[in-house]
């Protein structure tokens, strides 16, 4: 029987990661009730109350239908709240409520045990080494992206351009 090439393509095995990623987050994270794009949401909110969805959605690389798809269902639990942002009348500005202050705090270590039993199969060394290589592989490729990644620690507008440094002739 012929090898299948499939399974050592970087695609495949990234895509199966994932499954395995959120089965063990939702695993670990059951007793609260949260899957890994809400723990995201809240502990982005946590981080920066009051921002605004067109961040909040690039700070986690989510399209606008999936962060608004979840925030509806985490507005639902009475989790976040939206407003009119005051920056922008055009804006929703959103933050956690106390109940969800409450409940990312005990996800705390759920999540945690599932970041340990996800990475258990790797050495110290080899967990390193693995998240420098996924960073590597998303920064080096973030143009590709369906979704615009911008973390909170880089400024939300756009930097001037910088000028261009001027051709000489040889």
């Amino acid at each position: 029987m012929p090898q299948l090439h499939l399974y050592q393509r970087p695609g495949f095995l990234l895509r199966h990661a994932h499954q395995i990623s959120t089965a063990v987050f939702e695993g670990a994270c059951a007793s609260v009730g949260l899957t890994p794009a809400q723990y995201g949401v809240l502990t982005v909110l946590a981080s920066e109350p009051g921002l605004d969805q067109t961040r909040l959605a690039r700070a986690l690389a989510f399209d606008k239908v999936t962060v608004m798809r979840v925030l509806h269902g985490l507005e639902e639990r009475g989790l976040v709240a939206r407003q009119l942002s005051e920056r922008s009348r055009r804006q929703m500005a959103v933050a956690l409520t106390p109940a969800g202050e409450k409940l990312l705090a005990s996800a705390h270590g759920p999540a945690e045990q599932a970041y340990q039993r996800l990475l258990s199969p790797l050495s110290l060394s080899q967990r390193d080494q693995l998240i420098k290589l996924l960073q590597l592989l998303t920064s080096g490729l973030s143009d590709e992206a369906r979704a615009p990644f911008v973390p909170l620690d880089v400024p939300a507008e756009p930097a001037e351009p910088a000028a261009r440094p001027r051709r000489t002739r040889r």
